[in-house]
């Protein structure tokens, strides 16, 4: 199985306590906030984790993902989601900031639909969206404001209590995005962008993969022009146009992301690989990986990369 971190995995990794049990499960969902000093000790594991987390990082170190290092050297905000395996190497003893972790059931707690379409066009939800963003001082004294009114909220006992840190979670999200500048916004002002998105959303559905008998089920732009109604001409000249990408390179590079993610993080054998990719034969697979990567999926799993 992939590696995949858990909240209770979290905690004892790091021997925190967790919030009482009232508020830590399936119903009413999951939140806490900590100071990183003296908690961001050691080495995090590059693994995928089931739930979210925003990191603000006062400290030098490297941020490693599946593909690439980032290395930091000034202050840094990074948005996380389950489909994002990454690990946090320190290289400066003094390490500052805040964290907050959440779930699923935490967001989905809340039902007002227009709430959540700012997490889809975040990082949180969009892997295309990098999720680092480093900040300036006017920047960073919004952030720190923001977590110490979570921090403060977690020791009230205001009865709405969670539901003002979920307010105070969207306001840091919607911080964090007006970071971004004005042309890596997507404006869905036309038919093409609303359908390009729905695409983008379809294929990210799909992953991450956790189980070998979870087999991909769309992997060809007819598949996803079929479950869309549309032509895949009309599908391919849309996203094309939007993107600068065709649909076949969208897929392609997203199942060679999680190609690369299982050969690292999972045990599986390379035939499981290729079967839950939706690859009929492994050799299939492995032409596939090596025309993206140079490499073929059993010398990546065994390099350093």
């Amino acid at each position: 199985m992939a590696v995949i971190e858990t909240l209770d995995d979290f905690y004892k990794r790091l021997d925190l306590k967790p919030p009482p049990s009232t508020r830590y499960g399936k119903e009413a969902g999951h939140f806490n906030v900590y100071p990183r000093a003296g908690i961001c000790r050691s080495a995090a594991p590059l693994n995928r984790r089931d739930f979210y987390k925003i990191s603000f990082v006062i400290g030098e170190g490297r941020f490693h993902f599946t593909d690439r290092t980032v290395e930091i050297d000034k202050p840094v905000i990074i948005l996380s989601s389950p489909n994002l395996p990454y690990s946090w190497e320190k290289s400066s003893e003094i390490q500052e900031g805040y964290f907050c972790l959440f779930n699923d059931a935490f967001l989905d707690n809340h039902n007002n639909h227009n709430r959540k379409d700012i997490l889809h066009e975040s990082p949180l939800c969009s892997p295309i969206l990098d999720p680092l963003f480093f900040v300036n001082e006017q920047q960073q004294e919004r952030l720190h404001y923001l977590f110490k009114l979570m921090l403060s909220e977690m020791d009230s006992e205001y009865p709405y209590k969670y539901d003002l840190l979920r307010h105070y979670l969207y306001v840091m999200v919607h911080e964090t995005m007006k970071m971004r500048s004005a042309e890596t916004w997507v404006k869905h002002s036309s038919g093409n962008a609303r359908l390009t998105a729905l695409f983008i959303e379809l294929l990210e559905r799909q992953f991450p993969i956790d189980s070998p008998e979870h087999i991909l089920q769309l992997r060809t732009a007819q598949d996803f022009a079929s479950r869309l109604n549309v032509h895949a001409n009309h599908l391919n000249r849309a996203v094309k146009e939007v993107t600068g990408k065709t649909t076949t390179e969208h897929i392609s590079e997203r199942i060679t992301v999680e190609a690369r993610a299982l050969l690292k993080h999972a045990n599986w054998s390379v035939a499981e690989i290729a079967y839950s990719l939706g690859f009929e034969y492994p050799a299939y697979f492995n032409n596939f990986f090596k025309k993206h990567t140079s490499s073929t999926p059993g010398a990546f799993r065994t390099s350093d990369v």
